[in-house]
């Protein structure tokens, strides 16, 4: 079993930062990949940053240049602590943030932080 469980989020004004964290711990020892997703009010969810377990980064249009994801993995491959650098918030940036693990037998999905960017 894997559990994620993301934190960081919260209101932050337009041109702010933030910095979400998603531990992630169980049975992760093959995962191959992990993405930050998010979904704001009345819109599907999707992918804003994603990044293998070989340190392949890819970032949504949207993000590019603002946000950064990185990954901590302890040395014991017992836990992995997923970051998403949030620079230059914008208003449509709010949404609820979430992170996610895949390994060759499933995708994993946490609850969600949510960010909301307001003045």
């Amino acid at each position: 079993q894997v559990q994620l469980v993301e934190s960081g989020g919260g209101l932050v004004q337009p041109g702010g930062s933030l910095r979400l964290s998603c531990a992630a711990t169980g049975s992760i020892n093959n995962f191959y990949r992990m993405d930050w997703y998010r979904q704001a009010p009345g819109k599907l969810r999707v992918l804003v940053a994603t990044i293998t377990r070989d340190g392949s980064i890819a970032y949504a249009d949207s993000v590019k240049g603002r946000f950064t994801i990185s990954i901590t993995i302890s040395r014991d491959n017992t836990m992995n602590t997923l970051y998403l650098q949030m620079n230059s918030l914008k208003p449509e940036d709010t949404a609820v943030y979430y992170c996610t693990l895949r390994d060759p037998g499933a995708d994993y999905w946490g609850r969600g932080t949510q960010v909301t960017v307001s003045s």
